[in-house]
């Protein structure tokens, strides 16, 4: 198996943090961008190259199999054992063991001396107290002293309590990081697009209890006879074409609840899978699911992690969360690629992308429950989840009422589903006006004014450009080539001449702008504009209007904070 280039930088940085450092380091590759190769690489060096025995841990037996299936694909001469109760086996001696730490968090007598110890699902190790982790390894290190640890996560934090490397963590530095975005910018992960519910359970009332919604609320909450036939409504709505639909549910009543309607009102068979759904049983449903016998999918806190279905390309989020790292462990499901597979539906019925924005970039703390302002906003006509900044949704072409400016750029953040997308919409220009503006946070006083430009659009919505013909460089060139396009009169060496020039009507008329917004970024930015004819050379320039001055902050009612120049 060859690995990709991310993969094998990965690797690279783990060798190199080990020699370089004596902490144990983490590595970070979104859901679908393929750990376990870089954990069976790992292995495959340790005991080859170095004559080392390695140890996978992780907590679920379907990351077990995986991980032994991929070590024999990278390494089929590798000695592989398997210590797991629930897979029914005991091996012992052998070079690399994939154990299930439920099975060996009190046996590391058992097990020997092990050089590196691979922790899959990183951020399930427990910060402190007498976890499982925390007892093997502590035993583990009393027989060999010299024992390294390396985790890997999608997830660099836990899902109540923050960061998982820290000096006094078992996993003290990230030493390699990759973003969801930069993966599915280079063809690695699927494209996601959102959409919310129409019916939507009001989440104000429930308590929370460690950072997370109280259970058996949310799933009483969610349980609603409506919003459950509202639910399965428009699952079956969206999903007539698409190929595997994974639905996470609030509870096992919820559950069962939503699988009745599916079957009894919309004739659809769906599956269902908790904690007490009996192994052979288990492994019959998802064995459907995966072959594609089985479309619909539901289950209930037990596909969050370590379940590889990579045809999935719609997951409904039917319960609400404030864990930031349980709605991307969710969302998650659908990152892989697939043959015939364009991109993955996102159905959000709790709020969850609202509450916690992109996928991409989640960020958490000790204290963080969701809590400030609304990352994403939602589209009042087709329900898409979009960026909060967007004036005109980009799926259906609906105008968004003006915000309040003042609030709007105060915003810590305007992500969408994934952040540095980007969107252009063309607004037709209803008026122009030109300003003198001087730069408001300049403790010098020495920055040269600009021109700032603004379009009215509509009736109540306006877009700024600057053009800096009192700049030097590039600034001034753009501004010479802005004016040139626009004029036949000379450029104008000040600004204050540029205005009163514009003002008699020297420029071509503005008919059209087009305006680019990226998500995380505040300010729009005008790229492309339809002009009409070039007016006539003036035939009286002295008799061009005295420029009025126009007090900073008082333009159309729009204030002037943080302008780019």
């Amino acid at each position: 198996m060859k690995l990709r280039p991310y993969q094998e930088q990965a690797v690279e940085s783990v060798y190199t943090h080990l020699r370089s450092h004596d902490d144990n380091p983490c590595v970070v590759i979104p859901t679908g961008g393929g750990k376990t190769p870089v954990i069976a690489t790992i292995c495959r060096d340790a005991v080859q190259k170095w004559n080392g025995r390695v140890l996978i841990l992780a907590h679920v037996k379907e990351l077990l199999e995986q991980a032994a299936d991929k070590l024999r694909a990278i390494a089929p001469d590798l000695p592989v054992g398997i210590y797991s109760a629930g897979l029914g086996r005991r091996d012992l001696g052998y070079a690399v063991t994939v154990a299930g730490i439920q099975s060996v968090y009190r046996r590391a007598c058992d097990l020997g001396p092990v050089d590196l110890v691979i922790v899959d699902e990183a951020h399930l190790i427990p910060p402190d107290g007498e976890g499982m982790y925390r007892q093997f390894l502590s035993d583990a290190l009393v027989i060999n002293p010299n024992l390294r640890v390396i985790g890997l996560t999608a997830t660099p934090f836990r899902m109540k309590t923050g960061t998982i490397c820290a000096a006094d963590h078992i996993l003290n530095t990230v030493c390699y990081e990759i973003g969801v975005r930069e993966l599915i910018v280079q063809g690695y992960l699927s494209p996601l697009r959102t959409k919310a519910g129409a019916r939507k359970a009001d989440t104000g009332a429930l308590h929370t209890r460690a950072g997370e919604f109280v259970a058996s609320e949310v799933e009483d909450l969610m349980n609603d006879d409506g919003l459950v036939d509202g639910a399965c409504a428009e699952i079956i709505e969206h999903t007539p074409d698409r190929n595997a639909v994974l639905i996470f549910a609030s509870g096992i009543r919820h559950g069962r609840h939503i699988i009745e309607v599916l079957k009894s009102r919309h004739g659809v068979e769906c599956g269902f899978v908790c904690g007490d759904t009996p192994s052979g049983v288990r492994k019959a449903i998802l064995g459907r699911f995966l072959s594609g016998d089985l479309k619909y999918l539901a289950n209930v806190n037990v596909l969050t992690t370590g379940f590889d279905a990579p045809h999935i390309d719609c997951v409904v989020l039917v319960r609400p969360t404030l864990s930031p790292g349980l709605y991307y462990q969710m969302v998650g499901r659908g990152f892989r690629m697939s043959p015939g597979k364009d991109d993955c539906l996102v159905l959000d019925f709790g709020g969850n992308v609202l509450r916690h924005g992109p996928v991409d970039a989640v960020q958490v703390t000790a204290t963080d429950h969701g809590e400030g302002e609304a990352p994403a906003k939602e589209c009042p006509q087709c329900r898409a989840l979009i960026a909060a900044g967007y004036q005109t949704c980009p799926e259906c072409g609906h105008a968004f009422p003006e915000p309040d400016r003042g609030k709007h750029e105060a915003l810590a953040s305007t992500e969408g589903i994934l952040s540095g997308q980007k969107t252009r919409e063309q607004h037709a220009v209803s008026e122009m006006t030109f300003h003198i503006h001087h730069k408001r946070d300049d403790p010098t006083g020495q920055a040269p004014p600009t021109m700032r430009v603004e379009y009215r659009c509509g009736f109540n919505t306006y877009f700024r450009e600057w053009v800096c013909f009192e700049h030097t460089g590039y600034a001034r060139r753009k501004a010479e080539a802005w004016w040139r396009d626009r004029s036949h009169e000379p450029v104008p060496e000040t600004v204050e001449e540029a205005v009163e020039w514009a003002e008699a009507g020297a420029l071509a008329e503005t008919t059209a702008i087009t305006v680019e917004h990226k998500t995380g970024e505040r300010f729009d930015r005008i790229v492309d504009h339809e002009l009409g004819d070039k007016p006539p050379q003036l035939d009286d320039p002295d008799a061009v209007p005295e420029y009025r001055f126009e007090p900073v902050g008082t333009t159309c009612g729009i204030p002037e904070d943080d302008i780019p120049f």
